[in-house]
């Protein structure tokens, strides 16, 4: 099994510093707009999930969720989340902190494509 998404070392201190702030924090990967494409991190209470959203696994004990046409495009790639130096958006707790989240999609193996896809 592949997981779908991943988190630096970087990302999970960060995820722990913002528990430590906020309470439980979940994910969703934003789908273009202002941000672009960009991983959002909210306290769990305060951003509601619907039917369209995908729940992709979990990063620092917290979920991770990105809409289902979103997912559509991206259901052959793994992503892993990263902090980097800047000002993501004002919506995502990690904006005060000077720091933004980001994501890569590295290449995985055609058996791993195989397996990310057939799991819908």
């Amino acid at each position: 099994m592949v997981d779908r998404v991943l988190a630096t070392d970087a990302a999970l201190d960060l995820i722990e510093t913002l528990k430590k702030q906020h309470g439980p924090l979940m994910f969703h990967q934003s789908g273009g707009c202002c941000d672009g494409s960009a991983p959002m991190c909210y306290p769990a209470d305060e951003f509601k999930v619907g039917g369209s959203d995908v729940r992709l696994g979990e990063i620092g004990g917290s979920p991770f969720f990105m809409s289902a046409d979103q997912f559509d495009y991206w259901k052959h790639t793994q992503l892993i989340i990263d902090v980097v130096p800047g000002r993501g958006s004002g919506f995502s707790l990690e904006a005060p902190e000077g720091l933004r989240l980001s994501d890569t999609q590295p290449r995985v193996t055609d058996e791993e494509a195989d397996a990310l896809a057939g799991e819908g």
